[in-house]
């Protein structure tokens, strides 16, 4: 990827959204002396503090409802992730004309250097993050973008022929893509999730596969073989697919000799390392760990870095995260795991009788699969959030009654640390996500862990 940055000298553009992506899009077209209005529809919102954020107070800001004398004013809209390219005023900007981008494909159109593209329900951060540090460990200019919680956008112009760039990139952020042309995509599995937003699973699956829409035959998409989906989406993408598993042995691509994780190809098997080299757990981590291997692999790292990186990677935060030990229980945080497949792999990953903490916004998913899991691995489930009756009674259609409902996430761990036995362990694994109590995951998973270590 080498684009002649575009010239937005003058250019007025709207930027829907004021979290990180907006910023982010924001404080890159002031730098190219754009002239930016910057929307937001929460009339909530203090002018002052998003000018805090943005660092300057030279930028015409909107709250609240969006005249259309606005949007006649602008040529361009850049759109934030959070916002369905479907809503009300998103809709009165397209037939008002305007061309519409979302902040990666702006970032894309004003980067240089190798881009590595990350997608799938799943595993993204881990493997986006493993994949980071060993790109770093391989280059001297790496930036680490996207729903990682990094702007693209605010990076993009720092970005040279000798970047390279590893995003984890999010259903939202595809919906609004066009040239969005990563040098190697990989997409890690497709499972429900924002049914609210996507409607149908194939819709869904058709905005996970984008990824790699705009790929050439001669470019790589790193799949995942064990995911039904995938195997049968492979055959739709332009670029070559190179799978990874670890329940089947391939003639090509990264799999398990035994408790070895192996890279087959070109004829050649070369040993990476063994599963228990690693500090991440559970069967879900050597699936990520896959994932990184081949994406390293093929961004051209070689393979004694990607095994020293892979030996001394520790999980991510908010992701089956060690918290502490109080008398005899050990507590993880899994904030992180917003859909009832990241907490069905939280939950095999426990070796330990399991209370969990479960429950929170409802993105309209069923939970059916998940509840099948807690039977002889879930001790106790402690339930929180907008989702939590609807939990229960799925629950209870399965004949599982160990229930207690919290009214907040304190609450839950006083509840929990009572059911739990010297041996056991305390898990926050929502299953869903924090949008009806929090701000954030991560600001559910650090109020998780310091009610823990309150005890």
């Amino acid at each position: 990827m080498d684009f002649t940055k575009r010239d937005f000298k003058g250019m007025h553009v709207l930027v829907a959204g004021s979290g990180i992506s907006g910023v982010g899009a924001v404080k890159m077209l002031t730098k190219c002396n754009a002239a930016v209005t910057l929307y937001d529809g929460n009339d909530k919102l203090k002018k002052e503090d998003i000018e805090k954020k943005l660092g300057r107070n030279d930028v015409k800001i909107v709250l609240g409802e969006l005249p259309q004398e606005v949007i006649d004013d602008n040529e361009l809209m850049i759109i934030s992730p959070g916002i369905p390219i479907d809503a009300p005023f998103v809709n009165r900007v397209r037939e008002s004309g305007v061309e519409i981008w979302g902040e990666i494909e702006l970032a894309y159109q004003n980067s240089m250097g190798k881009l590595a593209a990350i997608t799938g329900t799943n595993g993204k951060t881990t493997t986006t993050s493993l994949v980071g540090e060993i790109m770093k460990n391989t280059y001297k200019d790496v930036y680490v973008v996207g729903n990682i919680g990094t702007s693209y956008a605010d990076v993009a112009l720092d970005t040279t022929a000798d970047t390279v760039t590893v995003a984890e990139i999010s259903s939202f952020q595809l919906e609004s893509a066009k040239d969005f042309h990563p040098d190697v995509t990989a997409v890690l599995n497709i499972t429900p999730d924002h049914l609210n937003r996507h409607y149908t699973m194939e819709n869904y699956t058709n905005v996970k596969m984008s990824i790699a829409k705009n790929q050439t035959k001669d470019q790589i998409c790193v799949l995942n073989y064990d995911d039904e989906i995938l195997l049968t989406e492979s055959n739709k993408i332009p670029a070559k697919s190179f799978f990874y598993s670890s329940r089947q042995s391939l003639i090509e691509g990264v799999c398990l000799d035994g408790e070895d994780i192996v890279l087959r190809i070109d004829g050649e098997e070369k040993k990476v390392c063994g599963i228990h080299d690693m500090k991440l757990v559970g069967i879900h981590n050597v699936e990520n760990v896959m994932a990184a291997v081949a994406i390293s692999y093929f961004m051209g790292a070689g393979l004694d870095i990607i095994r020293d990186t892979i030996r001394d990677f520790k999980a991510v935060e908010h992701r089956i995260e060690y918290v502490t030990e109080k008398n005899g229980v050990i507590y993880y945080n899994d904030s992180k795991g917003t859909n009832t497949d990241a907490s069905i792999k939280a939950i095999e990953a426990m070796t330990r009788p399991t209370v969990l903490i479960a429950g929170g916004y409802d993105k309209g998913c069923e939970f059916d699969d998940w509840v099948k899991l807690f039977d002889g691995t879930v001790k106790c489930v402690v339930l929180i959030g907008a989702t939590s009756q609807k939990i229960a009674d799925t629950a209870k259609k399965y004949n599982y009654d160990s229930i207690i409902f919290a009214d907040t996430l304190e609450d839950a761990v006083l509840k929990a640390d009572e059911q739990a036995d010297s041996g056991d362990a305390v898990l926050l694994s929502p299953a869903c996500a924090s949008w009806d109590m929090f701000k954030s995951y991560e600001e559910r998973g650090r109020m998780f862990k310091e009610f823990v270590n309150n005890l």
